[in-house]
C-alpha cells in the first residue's frame, strides 16, 4: 500500500526551538485534534 503524503505541510518550528514545545494546546486545538504530544527525555549520568 502506498503512503499518501501531503506536500503542503511545512515544518513550523526550527530544530532546537524548545520554547515552542512547552506551550500548551488551546481547547480549540485539542477539539480539532491539531496538537502533538511531546515527551521529553533526559539522560542523567552520574559518577
Amino acid at each position: 500500500m502506498k503512503e499518501k503524503r501531503n506536500g503542503n505541510r511545512k515544518p513550523k518550528v526550527a530544530p532546537g526551538s524548545e520554547d515552542i514545545l512547552q506551550q500548551k494546546a488551546t481547547r480549540e486545538e485539542i477539539r480539532k485534534g491539531d496538537f502533538t504530544r511531546v515527551t521529553r527525555l533526559s539522560y542523567d549520568e552520574t559518577d
